[in-house]
């Protein structure tokens, strides 16, 4: 199991900001996909934002427009989210793979224990 490490969770008032961040291992040449999503209890698990293994970015209907993804290194993902509202509270979690940018390595999909973010009115 690979440890992803997220952080930036938290309380925010309506129309504030937070930043996420997840730090993956170092897989050397190996660039993987890595996304946010979201949850809310009884609810399934809703894609946010994600950079592919070949640097795309893409973002879900709730986020585009308000949140950012950026990618500063292949190990780290930061998701800037912007405006935010109510329907935002949820509990974030980090997802790597299972895309890779190489055949050389090796193909797994792993999940981080999730950040919580609240929006409070």
């Amino acid at each position: 199991q690979v440890r992803l490490e997220e952080s930036g969770g938290g309380s925010v008032e309506t129309g504030g900001s937070l930043t996420l961040s997840c730090a993956a291992p170092d897989f050397k040449h190996c660039k993987y996909d890595m996304g946010w999503y979201r949850q809310i209890p009884g609810k399934e698990r809703e894609f946010v934002s994600g950079v592919d293994y070949d640097g795309t970015k893409t973002y879900g209907d709730s986020a585009r427009g308000r949140f950012a993804i950026s990618q500063p290194d292949a190990n780290t993902i930061y998701l800037q989210m912007n405006n935010l509202n109510s329907d935002d509270t949820a509990m974030y979690y980090c997802k790597i793979g299972p895309r890779v940018g190489s055949r050389l390595c090796r193909t797994f999909e792993d999940w981080g224990r999730g950040t919580q973010v609240t929006v409070e009115d």
